[in-house]
């Protein structure tokens, strides 16, 4: 029912050969799925709980799946942040509410099930936290030793300590995460490990599903989808999922697929701001937002590709912006989410500002990561706890 096909030149290969780019030419996969030969209709989809695995007609992975009750994720309305914008239909998407605080659970869920049905025996991936802490928690769930690869004092503590609880064996390299994944595909290439990066083609098909819960929610697509983008994998997932289900006649038209990265951290920006074919990797990638401090998207050919092919966009927004919105929609709307997260929120509010947003657009941004990934952060920017006495006069006094 399904093939793993090049992007670039759509060499085909089969779906339980484990390979992660063409042999051809080095470019990326994606699975392709025989979609005449899927037998499922909307009603059926919408008798089943909403969850990653509502949608199992178009995932890979056949039998029962190594999952921790992923997705579902709540949709909020951002009255107060949307009024402010004159955007009176912008929504979070909060993907912080997955199992281990993050969209990552979504396609651990199918590329470690996906580990299992290929026969592999070890699981390894780097990562900037989130990655490492969902592998670590679905391996731990697979009975699987997992290996992952962090860039030496660039992860939040809270992602470092999920990795440590779950078992996994991690290992800090003096580096960025460019260089990580580079080191990481070695040795699973050389030493028969399962990658489980983003470049793994069926770890993306998970993720594609925040789109199809973000349409069930609403009622109706949205007119446009904003992501954070690091490694580019969530946005180009979400598009393909998109496709699939118009082509599968659920859906009569696409959202504009907007990007948003930090300032500190954007290849995929300068792209297609100038309209580039390829991106030119960021060498020194710095943002105060770790989740996408990435240099060089491995997702980059298929993020383009979405962004334009749906007339949307891509904009950089500093770290005053995104810790600014992190606070904002804390104290504005009561959703904690990791500097990342606000990423995809203080982009829209810059392009509002810009006057590059029509006042009647539905927009969803997805918030990727729960606050409590990076606490340092968090406490660094607020004013610190008072202590007093024990005493009732003490509180008064603190109080006023």
């Amino acid at each position: 029912m399904y093939r793993l096909v090049c992007v670039h030149c759509a060499a085909t290969y089969a779906p339980d050969q484990i390979i992660y780019t063409c042999k051809h030419c080095g470019h990326l996969l994606t699975v392709e799925y025989d979609l005449d030969g899927i037998d499922v209709s909307r009603d059926e989809w919408d008798r089943r709980p909403l969850s990653v695995w509502r949608y199992r007609e178009i995932l890979p992975v056949q039998g029962e799946p190594v999952s921790l009750q992923e997705g579902g994720t709540p949709l909020y309305h951002l009255e107060k942040i949307g009024k402010e914008l004159g955007l009176p239909e912008l929504y979070a998407k909060h993907e912080g509410m997955n199992p281990t605080g993050s969209f990552k659970d979504r396609g651990m869920t199918v590329g470690v099930s996906m580990a299992r049905q290929l026969g592999m025996t070890s699981v390894a991936c780097a990562s900037t936290g989130n990655t490492s802490a969902s592998l670590a928690a679905y391996a731990a769930k697979a009975s699987i030793p997992c290996v992952v690869l962090l860039p030496a004092g660039k992860v939040a503590l809270g992602k470092v300590a999920q990795a440590l609880m779950h078992g996994a064996r991690v290992i800090s390299i003096r580096g960025n995460f460019d260089r990580a994944l580079e080191m990481v595909h070695e040795l699973c290439i050389s030493h028969g490990l399962y990658l489980l990066n983003s470049v793994n083609p069926y770890r993306l098909e998970g993720q594609k599903t925040i789109g199809f819960e973000a349409i069930d929610q609403l009622g109706d697509v949205p007119d446009r989808i904003v992501l954070p983008v690091g490694n580019a994998g969530n946005i180009s997932a979400v598009y393909k999922g998109l496709r699939e289900l118009e082509a599968l006649g659920f859906i009569d038209r696409l959202p504009m697929m907007t990007g948003i990265q930090a300032a500190g951290s954007q290849p995929v920006v300068k792209a297609i701001e100038q309209n580039l074919d390829e991106l030119v990797p960021e060498p020194a990638p710095e943002t105060v937002a770790t989740a996408i401090r990435i240099g060089a998207p491995v997702n980059a050919e298929k993020a383009l590709v979405a962004i334009r092919a749906t007339g949307g966009t891509a904009a950089a927004v500093t770290d005053d912006e995104i810790l600014r919105m992190q606070q904002d929609l804390a104290r504005m709307e009561g959703i904690g989410v990791e500097p990342a997260s606000a990423a995809s929120v203080a982009g829209i509010r810059k392009l509002a500002e810009q006057g590059l947003i029509d006042k009647d657009e539905r927009i969803v941004c997805v918030v990727t990561g729960h606050l409590l990934k990076d606490p340092e952060t968090v406490v660094q920017q607020c004013e610190p706890p008072i202590e007093i006495d024990a005493d009732l006069h003490s509180l008064l006094s603190a109080l006023r």
